[in-house]
């Protein structure tokens, strides 16, 4: 009945917009050969009620094959069949796509070519030609630091042993007319073994030979199954010796096809098992085991780096989800649940194994809709699934998921979107739902938080399959290549560790454990503020809850040195208008904060007061959720971290540790992409205010869609170093930035675009030349450390340094493990130096780092990264999550975000 009624509305809905439609066809579009219908502005509000893209994005185009290996064996298809991209992107017709010109590489370092004509699709590699070091004088000769004891450690790199002594000629590949399928272009190809040999590798638009051809040119004749002729260019473009650094890509793409041999499974950039799944049915979730690799050249020698991944695959598909949401939400809301609920979500097709991005949902197409094929031939979703798939559509009235691809198709062209039937689409990854529930992630943890241990066993296995499967061992035999039988071990340091400087005492921490809450507990706050002029508002049900959190909180402030005062309690209705009303008639100029007892933790209420409270009316604000004052026994400590961020918010400060460094401003920059205003970039840019580095000056900007570099940071320098003079009646000496959230491939723009920044910010001001340093943090690596100890592998102490051997010769990078986990293997945050006129040595740069990751309010311990990149993390994350709007600036002091 459920289902009947959800096919109703999608009648209903397509016999209402089917009225918007307009047909549409643009050169491009009739050069591609693509006939398609767009939906009208009225009618796309409806659908999304979100702002519109540009037309060449809307545009519905036929579902696209995979080139990637699919379990069941498929012929080659003919030129009269859509041939479809591994994303999915329907081939061009004849001659849609002119030939670019080559890109001809200098062999003695990495020039950039276009994405087509390097044919990889790995963005780790575009930073190969970023050479920082050599700007930096101090770090030419050495960039490893002396202070702290050794420490042996085991890593999970494994050294490339032997590789080739010979050239390597590489060839760009051209097809006339061209074929969009990376499968299609290999089979026409591969025809020819005699000219071409068969030990070579092709990745789609670039060849790779250990042998030169007769001539620079060489034009091949292929044939379709179709009988249709496709003339195939092979143009030699570049004699790569063994040392050019082209040839690092030359050895992914080969142990790309290694991965292969070993019947894994490509989804997204890693390698996954299908054929031994992890099962855990009570939750509907499966996970396919694999591995993440890369080769890159290090320190001293090329290696391979491997670790081991996990895809989390969900049993239920999109469609399963909009049933459920119109259970939950309703006809009148339904489509807009399914927008919020499902934009942004990265779903599987598991006819193909490929991963794809929900962009948009449109209600007006649905699997009966046909499209034109290239041979003008016109066939409906649900007939091509059937022919091509041998795949079944049941329900013909649900609407088209649509994926806008990022990648361009050959010639650097703009290709359109993809479009997805949901029933085929299994949703992947975790929710927010999932991640809070504790049943979910403890079971699912048996399997992924491996520890050190596991994860060694686990590397070894891996290996122990490139030694012993004889087809693996050939292709590197042919290519010459070797790796090492061992996973390579190294020399690190473990740097001392920090005293905690709180309420004009000191105080020790257990190293191994990384915190200090115990040590701390009953000292007073560096700067206690006086909690007065508060209020605190519940709805009846809460009331108990909410007199229970303020008598609590009154026995644990007076030992942090906080002088309490009786707030104004104020009961409301379980209403978002409610809230908010009750904020607008009490809260005044002299309101020092906010306390909300929240009755669940729906995302509306708390969206309301923190708009409200952050932009119309800035005060800070705490929200509580009533379900965590619940519990007696641990009222006392959620009471006692309450208090300290209600001190933060107010501009308390809590603790510190010693900074060396005099007039030292530290600066923490983050972004986040707020999927429901468009997909825009918030920038949260934080600044710390004083020589003690306890109090911070914090703004935001929101950015352009899907923008990740940060615009406009001349007027949050500007306003943070203005801020600092107005505390410290002076400028600082230095300035060191810690910029997160930057991704692979990103770093040139880092260097060549927010650096200039940041220094021409510098130069209006008049004689005024501070030392400047600019590190890149990056959270998301695949390097982990293990230590020995008592015979047995363990993650290494919190305070260890890497800074040899597994770092970039080109870079002035190091790694710090500074946090401690109980359970599962840690992971090291990694620091690139992209800048850096200080001149400090790399000793003081890598203990400042550290030093800062103990400066986190919210955590009495030591956190993985920096506290500036922490806290902008959090601003930005507010502001995406709830907000929406820039915070007003009468807040730039205080930590409101935590």
């Amino acid at each position: 009945m459920q289902r009947e009624w959800i096919r109703h509305v999608f009648r209903l809905q397509k016999l209402i917009e089917v009225l918007d439609l307009r047909a549409v066809r643009s050169d491009r579009e009739k050069n591609w050969g693509i006939e398609f219908t767009k939906m009208s502005g009225r009618a796309r509000s409806r659908a999304r009620g979100r702002a519109r893209v540009p037309e060449a994005s809307a545009q519905p185009v036929a579902p696209r094959l995979a080139a990637a290996p699919i379990p069941a064996p498929t012929r080659p298809v003919t030129a009269g069949e859509p041939e479809l991209l591994g994303r999915g992107r329907q081939r061009g017709s004849s001659g849609a796509v002119g030939r670019k010109d080559v890109v001809e590489v200098i062999s003695a370092g990495f020039k950039e070519m276009s994405l087509a004509e390097r044919g990889g699709r790995r963005r780790d590699l575009h930073d190969l030609g970023v050479n920082t070091r050599k700007a930096m004088e101090h770090v030419k000769e050495s960039k490893t630091g002396i202070s702290g004891s050794l420490i042996r450690l085991i890593t999970n790199y494994i050294r490339l042993s032997s590789r080739p002594q010979w050239a390597l000629y590489q060839y760009h590949v051209d097809y006339n007319p061209q074929m969009e399928s990376r499968r299609l272009r290999t089979v026409l190809l591969f025809m020819h073994d005699k000219i071409l040999g068969t030990t070579r590798v092709f990745d789609g638009s670039v060849l790779f030979l250990p042998k030169k051809l007769e001539k620079k040119v060489t034009e091949l004749l292929s044939q379709t199954r179709d009988g249709q002729n496709v003339k195939v260019t092979v143009t030699l473009t570049n004699e790569l010796p063994p040392t050019s650094p082209t040839c690092l890509q030359f050895y992914n793409i080969v142990f790309r096809r290694l991965l292969k041999m070993m019947s894994l499974q490509q989804i997204g950039r890693n390698y996954y098992n299908p054929q031994d799944p992890i099962m855990i049915p009570q939750h509907r979730i499966m996970v396919w085991p694999g591995y993440t690799t890369s080769i890159l050249q290090y320190e001293n020698s090329v290696m391979l780096c491997a670790d081991v991944s996990h895809k989390i695959l969900r049993s239920e598909t999109v469609l399963d989800v909009m049933y459920q949401l119109y259970e939950q939400f309703g006809e009148h809301q339904f489509q807009e649940a399914c927008s919020k609920e499902l934009i942004g979500v990265i779903v599987l097709t598991r006819y193909n194994n490929k991963t794809y991005r929900i962009d948009d949902v449109d209600w007006v197409q649905n699997p009966r809709n046909t499209f034109k094929k290239t041979d003008g031939s016109q066939i409906s979703y649900v007939d091509y699934y059937k022919k091509q798939y041998s795949t079944d559509i049941t329900d013909l009235n649900q609407p088209v998921l649509i994926s806008q691809p990022k990648r361009q198709g050959p010639g650097g062209t703009t290709v359109g979107p993809i479009c997805l039937i949901p029933e085929l689409c299994y949703l992947t990854g975790m929710t927010d739902k999932i991640r809070s529930d504790f049943n979910v992630m403890r079971d699912l943890s048996v399997h992924t938080r491996l520890t050190p241990k596991q994860r060694e066993q686990r590397l070894w296995r891996f290996m122990d399959y490139i030694q012993k499967d004889d087809n693996v061992q050939k292709e590197l035999s042919d290519w010459g290549l070797q790796f090492d039988t061992e996973l390579h071990s190294l020399s690190g340091r473990v740097v001392p560790s920090e005293k905690i400087h709180q309420g004009g005492k000191m105080f020790d921490y257990n190293p191994q454990a990384a915190e200090w809450s115990r040590e701390t507990r009953g000292a007073y706050l560096i700067n206690p503020i006086p909690l007065e002029n508060w209020v605190l508002i519940f709805t009846r049900r809460n009331a108990d809850v909410a007199r229970s959190l303020f008598q609590t909180l009154g026995k644990v402030v007076n030992a942090m040195g906080i002088r309490m005062e009786k707030p104004l309690m104020i009961e409301v209705e379980d209403r978002s208008e409610a809230f908010l009303k009750a904020l607008q008639s009490n809260v005044t100029q002299s309101t020092r904060i906010v306390v909300c007892v929240l009755p669940s933790n729906r995302k509306d209420k708390y969206d309301t007061i923190k708009k409200y409270l952050c932009v119309e009316c800035p005060t800070p604000s705490q929200c509580v959720v009533a379900r965590t004052l619940s519990k007696p026994q641990a009222l006392m400590a959620i009471a006692t971290k309450i208090a300290l961020q209600i001190n933060c918010k107010m501009g308390g400060e809590l603790w510190s540790v010693e900074i060396p460094l005099k007039q030292l401003m530290v600066v923490g920059i983050d972004c986040y992409h707020d999927n429901a205003a468009g997909r825009k970039s918030i920038a949260g840019f934080v600044a710390s205010l004083n020589q003690s580095i306890t109090r911070w000056f914090s703004r935001c900007i929101l950015q352009e869609r899907g923008q990740e570099l940060v615009d406009g940071l001349k007027v949050c320098l500007q306003a943070a170093l203005k801020t600092w003079h107005a505390h410290n009646k002076c400028l600082p000496g230095r300035i060191v930035v810690y910029r997160d959230g930057v991704g692979d491939g990103q770093l040139n723009t880092v260097v060549n675009y927010e650096v200039p920044q940041l220094l021409d910010c510098l130069k209006y001001l008049t004689d005024y030349k501070p030392k400047l340093s600019v590190i890149v943090v990056k959270k998301r690596v695949n390097a982990r450390f293990f230590s020995q100890a008592g015979g047995r592998l363990q993650n290494p102490p919190p305070g260890t340094v890497i800074d040899t051997d597994v770092t970039r010769p080109e870079w002035y990078d190091f790694y710090i493990v500074s946090q401690s986990v109980k359970v599962g293997t840690v992971t090291p945050t990694h620091y690139n130096v992209v800048y850096d006129s200080s001149n400090l040595k790399p000793d003081y740069m890598q203990r400042l780092t550290y030093k800062l990751c103990h400066m986190y309010y919210n955590w009495p311990g030591v956190i993985r990264v920096p506290a500036p990149c922490q806290y902008a993390h959090k601003l930005a994350f507010l502001v995406g999550q709830s907000i929406h709007r820039e915070p007003s600036l009468a807040l730039a002091d205080r930590l409101y975000y935590l």
